[in-house]
């Protein structure tokens, strides 16, 4: 028993040899205060995560890449839009409509139908019914007169006020759409006035000569065939088939759809009117959907253009709103948790969503420049694959026959990024927290064996 004491390393000082003094209470306090500070600073460093990045060769074996969209055009309908890609492979799609959705929007900017992509397929698929090649050239259907009357700036609101409905084809005589038209225009503006049981009026404008009033009622392609009621234009634009037997079906449908409140009271015919008065139609458009794109440089771009139509330049315009833009696969819901508890700087995902980019000049359009940096997250025993940007934007222009085109260019970086997340292991803070006990613990038992003694020495002289 007396050789096991010989081992203790924790010797106590017998009781009866112990002093308590005043001042080795005033330590013993102060280093209570000092080791519980030291404790919750370790405590809450120990709890704190940080995380550390580091930057690799990116070698992954994907051959595409993933893109995702919502963006919105703010001044064009979705018939007269057109995703396209480009590559540094020499890919070249035009027109893609698989896994992409087309909405028309109200002024509001409120989904008002769907465009889908089927739907869009067929259309770009299918040709407009036209009439076979008229026996006579436009000049001798001219010869009786011309029955689809031509308006000008001075008198147009006048002749649309003065009929029930109207019916005007704005038109541009270099474009090969209106050309093939014209003939079928003027034998049906013939057959509408013959028959005399429509009260549609068929008009015609010359955008070339008239180009303040198509400016003036957003004319943006060649030929827009538009119905008014009185002055108040009817949305949407007419798009169906080009022959007088298709052509003279629609005004008798809107002949019908609008000629039930002609017999209505006056008083109801106001609050209808009213009603009616409303923009129904905005020319904006929603787009969103993905693309799968080779893993090279490349752009997608959204452009106006249509294969029944010409476009009028100057009165296109692609301000848009990048709703969001993402490259790669959707992170699942619990990946998306877990990243949104990093600092935003490591998660720059998609950068554009949400922004506006408006061009206020003709003959403009944004151009976005996008660098996409590979990333691996390993966090939480969790390993999540995604894509950070770096986007630039800027306003290219165009010369004044080119149509605009609001473009995404983007560039692979051969580097990846790691972000793992660093934090101190347990058994470093229980370490800590005794080198803090026993540490403060000698220090102050120190100073107050320094003190205890200089106190003395000055008792004893």
């Amino acid at each position: 028993m007396r050789a096991g004491k010989a081992l203790d390393f924790f010797r106590k000082i017998p009781a009866d040899l112990t002093e308590s003094t005043a001042l080795g209470a005033f330590f013993s306090v102060c280093a209570i205060i000092f080791m519980l500070i030291l404790f919750f600073v370790e405590l809450f460093a120990f709890m704190d995560t940080t995380y550390e990045t580091s930057v690799i060769l990116d070698s992954s074996l994907d051959t595409k890449l993933r893109i995702n969209f919502n963006i919105t055009m703010m001044d064009i309908q979705c018939d007269f839009i057109a995703v396209d890609v480009l590559d540094d492979l020499g890919t070249n799609r035009m027109n893609v409509t698989k896994d992409i959705e087309k909405w028309h929007l109200d002024e509001n900017g409120v989904r008002k139908m769907w465009q889908g992509k089927t739907i869009y397929k067929e259309r770009e698929e299918i040709v407009y019914e036209t009439e076979e090649q008229h026996p006579y050239n436009l000049e001798e259907l001219h010869r009786n007169g011309e029955h689809a009357i031509p308006l000008t700036q001075e008198n147009f609101l006048p002749a649309l006020e003065a009929t029930t409905f109207s019916f005007v084809d704005f038109y541009a005589p270099w474009c090969i759409w209106c050309q093939r038209l014209a003939p079928t225009w003027e034998l049906f503006a013939e057959d509408v006035e013959a028959k005399k049981d429509t009260m549609v009026t068929v008009f015609k404008v010359d955008c070339v000569e008239q180009r303040d009033l198509c400016n003036e009622h957003g004319i943006q392609s060649f030929p827009t065939l538009r119905f008014f009621d009185k002055s108040k234009p009817v949305f949407p634009d007419y798009m169906g088939d080009r022959t007088q037997a298709a052509l003279l079906e629609f005004i008798r449908m809107m002949a019908r759809r609008f000629g039930t409140h002609q017999n209505i009271p006056e008083a109801h015919r106001k609050v209808i009117s009213e009603r009616l008065s409303k923009p129904e139609h905005h020319p904006g458009c929603m787009i969103n959907g993905h693309l799968d794109v080779n893993r090279v440089p490349g752009n997608f771009h959204v452009e106006a253009r249509a294969k029944y139509h010409d476009l009028d330049p100057k009165n296109t315009n692609l301000s848009h709103i990048v709703h969001h833009l993402s490259f790669g696969d959707p992170l699942e819901l619990h990946e998306s948790r877990t990243l949104s508890r990093i600092a935003k700087e490591m998660t720059q995902m998609s950068p554009l969503d949400d922004k506006v980019f408006v061009n206020d000049a003709k003959h403009q359009a944004f151009h976005h420049y996008i660098k996409v940096v590979g990333t691996k997250y390993s966090i939480e025993a969790q390993n999540i694959k995604g894509y950070q940007m770096l986007a630039r934007s800027q306003v290219m222009q165009y010369e004044e026959e080119m149509i605009p085109e609001a473009r995404f260019n983007y560039q692979i970086s051969p580097m990846g990024v790691v972000v793992k997340r660093s934090g101190r292991k347990w058994y470093d803070f229980i370490t800590s927290v005794c080198a803090i006990v026993g540490g403060t613990f000698t220090v102050i038992g120190v100073i107050d064996a320094a003190f205890h003694k200089l106190f003395k020495k000055g008792t004893h002289y």
